[in-house]
């Protein structure tokens, strides 16, 4: 179960703001959810299904080999950079 406390807890770690309502909703719908898994696991056979990495069989479809090559010259992935320093791309603060 996911708690109200549980989610300040979380929204607090990651930095977010909500009002006691949006804790409420989120609440509300983290208990629907688990409700839909525990009636998922309890259909039969379930373990014995292979997971889907797509909703649909995919045919006739090659991916490239991932194979590692020559890496860019840093000056050259630096050129186009607004802002350098220490040769790494320098952005504004986000977080406090």
């Amino acid at each position: 179960m996911i708690t109200k406390d549980k989610l300040k807890d979380y929204a607090s770690k990651l930095m977010f703001d909500m009002n006691d309502s949006e804790y409420e909703t989120l609440e509300k719908e983290f208990e629907i959810i688990l409700k839909q898994m525990d009636l998922i696991g309890n259909i039969k056979d379930i373990k014995d299904v292979e997971p889907m990495t797509f909703p649909f069989p995919i045919e006739g479809v090659t991916f490239r080999e991932d194979i590692p090559t020559e890496s860019l010259d840093i000056e050259d992935v630096l050129k186009n950079a607004k802002d350098v320093e220490n040769s790494m791309v320098k952005v504004p603060k986000v977080v406090e």
